[in-house]
């Protein structure tokens, strides 16, 4: 099933987090459908990870998975090292993972704060420092973060989500200014609702809404975004730099 046209990424190297479910898993076989090679971290289901790992195979690019959370300094640290030693850099980062709790904030418990907080906006240091750091060696790379329509708009969604994910917008446009000197990129796309396991746990009242709001009239395939996410990283998006892409079926502002 390899390829047969050169892809978008044709020898790009990528790591993304959260690869096994949902938009990340997209992400994984449309990058390797374009060419890259993946590499993808993961927390438990070693079996989805098989899966995915053998889907960017079938494309005939390399595949590693790592099992290891997104908040875990060292271990991402010792990660990065060991990827640029088997495969001599890293091109493009994806920070994907992010988890949600479906909380009033009045009720919301310090150890939920801490929990989405620690994951959504840690990771962010956790996993971009080392790669980083790695693509100003380099003096080329593409950073990509996936944020929330939740973190611009005042929808229903929880509020410990919501503040990690503008979090996110504003790592975003401080890093690019300090990337571009050493010839990385850094964007981001706000994710409309799309139809993966993290959907599920928003509360009613907002899924009921959001076919009114959103013209397309439904929820996003992860494909979908992926799709756009693959040219956000390419060489072909050589004059984007600090930008959010809103990417939500349409929804009325």
């Amino acid at each position: 099933m390899s390829s047969l046209h050169e892809g978008l990424l044709k020898g790009k190297r990528a790591f993304i987090t959260g690869g096994t479910r949902g938009i990340g898993a997209a992400l994984c076989q449309v990058f390797a459908r374009e060419g890259a090679d993946v590499a993808f971290n993961y927390n438990t289901r070693d079996d989805l990870a098989e899966v995915v790992g053998q889907k960017i195979k079938d494309y005939g690019c390399r595949a590693m998975p790592f099992k290891i959370s997104v908040t875990d300094r060292l271990g991402l640290k010792k990660l990065t090292r060991e990827l640029v030693a088997l495969w001599g850099g890293i091109d493009i980062l994806v920070n994907n993972a992010a988890i949600n709790r479906g909380d009033n904030f009045a009720t919301t418990t310090d150890r939920a704060w801490d929990e989405v907080i620690n994951t959504n906006v840690g990771s962010l240091f956790a996993v971009t420092k080392p790669i980083y750091k790695q693509m100003i060696r380099q003096r080329q790379g593409a950073i990509l973060n996936i944020t929330s329509i939740g973190a611009i708009r005042a929808l229903p969604t929880s509020v410990h989500y919501a503040t990690s994910k503008a979090a996110v917008i504003g790592f975003t446009k401080c890093l690019s200014r300090e990337a571009a000197t050493f010839g990385v990129t850094v964007n981001a796309i706000a994710a409309g609702i799309f139809d993966t396991d993290l959907a599920h746990t928003l509360p009613d009242r907002l899924m009921q809404m959001h076919d009114f709001w959103v013209s397309k009239g439904r929820l996003g395939r992860p494909e979908e975004l992926a799709e756009y996410a693959a040219f956000m990283v390419s060489d072909r998006n050589s004059f984007m730099n600090g930008e959010v892409v809103i990417v939500d079926g349409g929804a009325v502002t």
